[in-house]
Order: C-alpha cells, then sequence, then structure tokens
C-alpha cells in the first residue's frame, strides 16, 4: 500500500506522532513518505525562520523519506497564511506525485490544515484521505474563540472532517470534546498513537531506601500543562517536610518564567532542563520513581504510555482519556485540585513500586507500533477496497 502521510505540525514544531506512525506503517511493508510543510514563526524562533531552507527538498528521517518545505509566516495574517500553506502543499503533492505517482491514500494529521488541504487534493486526484486527529478542545479554543463560535475557519474544518473517508481521534473522548465545533456527522474510529516501546523499555530503579523519592514532569511551561497547580502541591509536601526530588522538563521550564514562580513559591529540591530529546526522556524516566503531569486539556499525552512503558506509575488528572487508565498505573485526581495532587503523590509514595513490567507489556498491547500499525492498515484497507 503507498500512503502519504501529511502533518500539521512538523519539526521544529513538534509532529513526531507523523514520523511514529510513518514508521509502523513502513515495518509492515507498506511505502510510506511523509510530505511537510512547516510554517515557521519568526516570534517563535528568529533562528529558524531566517537559517532552515528556502528551497523545497528530500531528506530521511529514521528512514522515512519526507518532502520538505518551510513557509515563512506572516504574523497576525492567519487567513493568508493558511491559504498559502494549503497551496504550497497542493503544489507539493504534484511534485510528488511526478516522482512517486498517486498514492493509494492520504492519511493527514490534524484537519487544521493538514485534513483540509488533504480533502483539496482528494478532490483533485479522486483518492481517499482519512484524518487523525489530536488537537484538544483548549487549543481549538485558544484560535476560535469558546463555542459557539463564528470563525471562519470552523465551516472549512467541518467539511474536511465530513469528507473524510474516515477520522481517527487518537482517544474516544476527543469527538465530544469537539463536537462545540466540528458536529459529529463524519465517521470515526479510535486509534492509539503509538509509542516506540522497545526504546522505552522496562528497567528497574534504583531501590527507594535512603534517598528521596524522585517525581518527574514533561511537559512544556504552559498553563495548560498545570504547572502552576504541580508548584502549589509541592509547597504543600515541602510543608510536611516530605523527602521528595522534582525533575521537569519540556520547552520553557528552563525560562524566566519558570524560575520565577519556583522562586516566588521557595520551592527546594526542582530542577529544570528545558527541551530534551527522545534518550534525554528515557534518561529521566530511568532516574525517577513516578511521573506526574496536571494537565488542564489533554488529547493523548503519550508522556505517560512512555513513563508507564519504562516501569514507573503516573499521576495525572481526570481530562486523561480512558485508554491511558491502567490499573495500578495511573492515578487521577481533579484538574486544577493541588491538595488532591499533593495526597495522590503522597500516596505514590507511600505504596511499593508496582510491578513494571506488568505495566510495560500492558502498554505495548496498546500503543506498540506493531499493534497501531497494524489497526491503521486495517482501516486503510477496508477503505481502499471500497472505492
Amino acid at each position: 500500500m503507498h500512503i502519504l502521510e501529511i502533518p500539521s505540525f512538523f519539526p521544529p514544531y513538534g509532529g513526531s506522532f507523523c514520523l511514529d506512525q510513518a514508521k509502523a506503517l513502513s515495518a509492515l511493508g507498506n511505502e510510506v513518505r511523509i510530505l511537510s510543510n512547516v510554517q515557521l514563526g519568526i516570534s517563535i524562533g528568529w533562528k529558524d525562520y531566517l537559517t532552515l531552507p528556502y528551497l523545497r527538498y528530500e531528506h530521511e528521517m529514521e528512514g522515512i523519506t519526507v518532502y520538505q518545505s518551510y513557509q515563512r509566516g506572516l504574523p497576525k495574517i492567519i487567513r493568508f497564511n493558511v491559504n498559502r500553506w494549503v497551496s504550497i502543499v497542493r503544489s507539493m503533492f504534484g511534485d510528488y506525485v511526478k516522482k512517486y505517482g498517486v498514492p493509494d491514500i492520504l492519511h493527514a494529521h490534524c484537519a487544521k490544515w493538514a485534513g483540509f488541504a488533504a480533502m483539496c487534493i482528494a478532490e483533485d486526484y479522486h483518492i481517499p484521505y482519512v484524518i487523525t486527529e489530536h488537537l484538544p478542545l483548549l487549543w481549538l479554543q485558544d484560535e476560535f474563540g469558546k463555542a459557539p463560535s463564528s470563525a471562519w475557519q470552523i465551516p472549512l474544518l467541518r467539511k474536511a472532517y465530513e469528507t473524510a473517508d474516515m477520522v481517527l481521534p487518537v482517544s474516544e473522548e476527543l469527538v465530544d470534546d469537539i463536537a462545540c465545533y466540528y458536529g459529529k456527522n463524519y465517521r470515526w474510529q479510535y486509534v492509539s498513537n503509538t509509542i516506540d516501546t522497545d526504546f522505552f523499555h522496562y528497567q528497574p530503579r534504583e531501590p527507594r531506601e535512603g534517598r528521596p523519592f524522585r517525581f518527574c514532569c514533561l511537559a512544556d511551561y504552559s498553563y495548560r500543562k498545570g504547572y502552576d497547580v504541580l508548584f502549589d502541591a509541592w509547597e504543600a509536601m515541602q510543608r510536611e517536610n516530605c523527602d521528595v526530588e522534582l525533575y521537569a522538563a519540556g520547552a520553557l521550564t528552563d525560562g524566566s518564567d519558570c524560575r520565577r514562580e519556583i522562586s516566588r513559591h521557595h520551592l527546594k529540591n526542582v530542577k529544570t532542563y528545558g527541551r530534551i530529546g527522545k534518550q534525554g526522556v528515557r534518561d529521566l524516566l530511568y532516574s525517577c520513581d513516578a511521573l506526574v503531569l496536571p494537565s488542564r486539556s489533554e488529547v493523548q499525552p503519550l508522556v505517560l504510555f512512555e513513563a508507564m512503558s519504562t516501569g514507573i506509575p503516573v499521576i495525572s488528572t481526570e481530562c486523561v482519556p480512558r485508554c491511558l487508565r491502567i490499573t495500578d498505573g495511573c492515578t487521577i485526581v481533579g484538574i486544577g485540585d493541588s491538595e488532591a495532587l499533593a495526597l495522590a503523590m503522597k500516596q505514590v509514595m507511600g505504596k511499593p513500586s508496582p510491578d513494571g513490567t506488568v505495566l510495560s507489556e500492558k502498554v505495548k498491547s496498546l500503543a506498540s507500533p506493531d499493534v497501531v500499525g497494524r489497526k491503521l492498515v486495517a482501516v486503510f484497507s477496508e477503505i481502499i477496497s471500497l472505492r
């Protein structure tokens, strides 16, 4: 099967989920490539804006061919940037077909805007397309305003959903969460994202006796991720003289805003790292006893799967979908409830470590590349057979 992946986001701005699924599909013998146009923002990263290539080119990422373009976005001109982004993707697809032929199916990641571009291409070339949706409600609210919204984007994205051969939300709960914008008049089937379960394999931890209990939080420093709630909980634990350490990694965790809040709360035994790569994430997980993620909005936070795959328990909030709530591995508290979070963290500290090998195997059965890849192949094959 010839599959072309079209991500809405890609490095340097995330998008690893697209590459992971492409690798999973390729490993099953499919012909898979990625077509990526990344809109760069000068206010997000001026060095990338100025120095990344200005011409389209091909390169390899972990064994997958990527046809790449970088678009320089114009500040605050959203509609123009969107139209240009879609136009570039459609043009790149024309180039792609000349070299590789027409793919059997298009696999877009997020309706905004890869799903919409895939819809346009599918109409031009009479091929099927599916949309894997990753974006949480809060992201949509930031751009469209709270529902009901009259934002110009919504009718376009709703059409992309309704005409897709299938929408694949990465959690079942996402369908209801975003129905206030897109409705439910489309075909959908839940398919999990994948993690590298071979890389994030189980490893025994250093015995807890005689040392502080080590928590980690692996998330960008933002309101959505709930660091303010975590810091309030940490302050409460500190007042009770809990013997604990906290390690935080993710974009802006090493920035001035995060350091200011740590100082304002007079927090001790907190270390921040900023962005760390895949190897850094695994190293940090292997050095810690539990992961905490006090998010206000999530679709499917894969870091929870990654932590449990390495053998440690996780603590998160009610926004986490059911697919991640593995028995004995995941503790859930209310959103924004620092007291409940502190209590849950103390309870995890007081329990024996869970059987890490069992946790790891449970994650593998849900989110390994082979499991997810086969689910995607089954969906794609059925769609193509009905054409």
